[in-house]
């Protein structure tokens, strides 16, 4: 015997789901994020910039209905201290180019004797030395992100050392550093007599060209940085002509360490001229570097 139908029960009707924040769209090279965008709970977007926060304390917000950008500010306990750091590092590296395009050009004009330009050189490396690790502190403690949050940056407490080597910033700003330790094995090296043409390419040349290859190195993820992930000229960032300004005192350096390559059969270098003008030039261009970054602050 057959059922009676049963009369269909009307479905309810569809209630469209209430859409939710967008995922926060990451840009950069390889393993590294070097800029961060996200829609705000209120409305319109916020974007982080690796540079620009560390540097100057600074983030992007773009007001709901795609009008003008605002920036954003780290509170004043971290700009004052970007402030200092910025200061410290700048006054290093113009200091550190300073004397050693001094050394370099005591050597080549022959004012003084091969002690002196050490001493130089030496006093040199430690502004380098101080300048590289300063840096590497504005990296530790710059002012951070939350994505997906509020469009403002979050003060983080002090530190002297941090171990982050999936930020591109940290990576270039510890490969710098550990190059300018580097160069002071180097300068030390240098004060030592008495050596063989084999020790000396061993304990002075071979760390020369290791903190060189080191600093290319730094100059070539501070590309990374500013271009995210993409190599273009950016004539109008201030961040892109110091990366690039220092970058190019980088190869000086490394075309000058080649010429100092002391040859076993002569006892003499490649070619001294280019070895000492490599390193004046080079050298004035870190100095340079450290002036354009003293515009670089909050």
């Amino acid at each position: 015997m057959e059922q009676p139908e049963q009369p269909q029960q009307p479905e309810p009707s569809a209630r469209p789901e209430r859409p939710g924040p967008a995922a926060p769209r990451a840009e950069g090279a390889g393993p590294f994020t070097t800029r961060v965008t996200w829609a705000l709970p209120e409305g319109g977007t916020a974007v982080w910039e690796s540079r620009p926060a560390r540097r100057r304390g600074l983030l992007a917000v773009r007001v709901p209905g795609g009008g003008a950008v605002r920036h954003a500010r780290a509170d004043e306990v971290s700009v004052a201290r970007l402030r200092r750091l910025n200061t410290v590092a700048s006054v290093a590296f113009v200091l550190g180019g300073a004397l050693f395009a001094a050394g370099a050009s005591v050597a080549q004009f022959g004012s003084g004797d091969a002690t002196t330009s050490a001493v130089i050189y030496f006093v040199g490396g430690l502004c380098f030395n101080t300048g590289g690790y300063v840096t590497l502190l504005q990296v530790i403690n710059a002012p951070r992100h939350v994505a997906g949050g509020a469009g403002a940056l979050v003060t983080r407490r002090w530190r002297w050392w941090r171990y982050e080597p999936m930020r591109v910033d940290w990576l270039s700003a510890f490969v710098l550093f550990a190059g300018t330790l580097v160069f002071a094995v180097n300068l030390l090296d240098s004060f030592l007599q008495g050596l063989s043409v084999q020790q000396v390419n061993r304990l002075i040349w071979t760390p020369d060209v290791i903190g060189c290859v080191l600093f290319l190195v730094s100059g070539h993820l501070g590309f990374v940085e500013v271009c995210h992930g993409s190599p273009r000229v950016l004539p109008r960032d201030l961040g892109w002509w110091i990366v690039a300004v220092n970058q190019l005192g980088s190869v000086l350096f490394m075309v000058s360490a080649l010429a100092a390559f002391t040859k076993p059969s002569t006892g003499s270098l490649v070619n001294a001229d280019i070895a000492n003008w490599g390193t004046i030039t080079g050298a004035l261009c870190f100095s340079v570097g450290g002036v354009l970054q003293l515009f670089e602050r909050p």
